[in-house]
């Protein structure tokens, strides 16, 4: 693989490792190359960022490196911070935060089998809302995270306790668990999420 596209792949494995960054020797793994190398790489990266006015750049830290914004833009992260989020929760956010509401405490593993899809991404939409934490481990095999809603939830819909969440049905059994929680959950709150 020549050196500007190992450099691109570098960049992009830095953007998706996230806040838990990826190590050096990851980095040398994963691209079948020596650490000397990825670590040239990295320093041209750091170069690139530094020299051509990017708002990126990539730090070091307890041997783990991470691509993070620029200091001297934080008054600008900021303000889009304070700013009121204008975009709707996705179908697959909502369905997911439907069935946590009915069935917490429950694991992410759980809410796949329930809505027959990987739900990794909406759980973490849901807490990056700080609409659901995770409230524990289940006892079993690997102790799986549990997931609740929180205060945040109760205080977002307008609810003073989950006993005032509508109840579900019992003339729906010829349909699938997930679809009634979903739609129960989105008659009563959809005006809400399109507000937002």
């Amino acid at each position: 693989m020549e050196m500007d596209k190992m450099k691109a792949v570098i960049e992009g494995l830095l953007f998706a490792s996230g806040d838990e960054g990826i190590t050096l020797r990851q980095l040398s793994s994963i691209l079948e190359v020596t650490a000397a190398t990825v670590s040239h790489l990295i320093d041209e990266l750091k170069y690139d960022y530094e020299h051509e006015g990017r708002g990126i750049m990539i730090i070091k830290s307890h041997e783990v490196f991470h691509l993070t914004t620029k200091p001297e833009h934080s008054d600008y992260y900021k303000k889009l911070l304070e700013t009121p989020q204008a975009t709707r929760m996705s179908q697959a956010a909502l369905e997911t935060l439907a069935i946590i509401a009915y069935r917490q405490p429950i694991t992410r593993t759980e809410i796949e089998e329930i809505r027959g899809v990987k739900s990794d991404r909406p759980v973490k939409t849901l807490i990056a809302r700080s609409l659901v934490e995770e409230v524990g481990r289940r006892d079993s095999i690997g102790r799986p995270a549990l997931f609740a809603t929180n205060k945040d939830f109760l205080t977002y819909f307008g609810l003073t306790s989950l006993e005032e969440l509508p109840p579900l049905p019992e003339d729906l059994a010829d349909r699938d668990t997930a679809e009634q929680d979903a739609d129960l959950f989105f008659e009563q709150f959809n005006q809400e999420f399109g507000d937002e």
